[in-house]
């Protein structure tokens, strides 16, 4: 037998399943590039361009590093940032604390438990738009029922909430926690389904109460999964728009403005394009970094 083995030509059934195979392919290979690599490339040009959309194709035109250099002393963008991160930092820790609590409380000591999971997703699964008009009903400063409440507790000045701009994006930052709030349930209730009972048995014995068993067993064997709501929750926080487009508008001043929002009234109220594509890049960038760090601290756990 020779050592170098002679390679068999396809037969006429092989290359007609190798066609096929090519050909379903294709479709899915053609969309990618049509409606992902072209887009991006795009707005990777534009980015580095001064276009009006009104003008058409013809009034692009490139100015280099001009938008991005721009960024840096624009103060609404400025302050767009600062309150997407300051959004990020106080919206997923809350929203992940009081799922973990929730989840607990749901997991031991709560009948209806299919019913409550459902009453608690149903936010999330809601359409945005209906739940920022509701919540705007709830902030009215004179009418509102949350501010009826507070009057009836004794509060005689409470929040102008989305009416101020010390409280706009506090405003913002609960809708988000209370959207948010039935998806981080689901995903720890599934996390401590796959605790084992016998950890808890072994704590009873020894004595533990319950917040000891909640900090000693139930946070460490969630780690994995609440390092996965963190990384995911950062990520969708960092893309926030229909809660300030309907609520608030950007507003009052630029104090709920975010970066979603401050791209799309750039692109589509001021016509300039090309720095609402840099703007998109930067955004871009922030997400990219977070996903790198997340894929990292995996790759890093799995090895450990």
């Amino acid at each position: 037998m020779s050592l170098f083995s002679v390679s068999k030509k396809p037969t006429l059934l092989e290359r007609n399943e190798n066609l096929a195979g090519f050909a379903f392919l294709s479709l899915n290979l053609i969309g990618y590039i049509l409606f992902k690599l072209v887009p991006i490339f795009m707005a990777l040009v534009l980015s580095f361009s001064k276009w009006n959309f009104i003008s058409g194709i013809s009034g692009i035109k490139l100015i280099g590093l001009e938008n991005y250099r721009k960024l840096f002393s624009d103060p609404i963008f400025v302050t767009s940032f600062i309150n997407t991160i300051v959004y990020a930092i106080a919206m997923v820790p809350v929203s992940i604390f009081l799922a973990l609590v929730l989840g607990a409380i749901l997991d031991e000591y709560v009948f209806g438990k299919g019913f409550l999971r459902l009453a608690f997703y149903m936010p999330y699964v809601s359409s945005m738009v209906a739940v920022s008009m509701i919540w705007m009903i709830l902030y009215l400063p004179s009418y509102g029922p949350i501010n009826n409440f507070l009057r009836a507790i004794g509060i005689e000045n409470p929040p102008r909430w989305i009416s101020a701009s010390n409280t706009s994006l506090l405003s913002i930052i609960i809708v988000g926690v209370w959207q948010s709030l039935g998806y981080n349930i689901i995903i720890v209730l599934a996390g401590l389904q796959g605790i084992p009972r016998s950890l808890y048995e072994s704590a009873d014995i020894d004595g533990a109460n319950v917040v000891r068993k909640f900090f000693s067993i139930t946070i460490p064997s969630l780690s994995g999964t609440l390092f996965f709501l963190v990384m995911i929750s950062f990520i969708r926080s960092f893309q926030v728009f229909t809660p300030v487009q309907v609520m608030t508008q950007g507003g009052p001043g630029n104090s709920s403005s975010v970066l979603v929002f401050y791209i799309y009234r750039t692109a589509f109220h001021y016509s300039d394009i090309g720095y609402a594509t840099a703007m998109s890049w930067v955004l871009f960038i922030l997400v990219f970094v977070f996903t790198m760090v997340r894929n990292f601290i995996m790759a890093r756990t799995n090895r450990v």
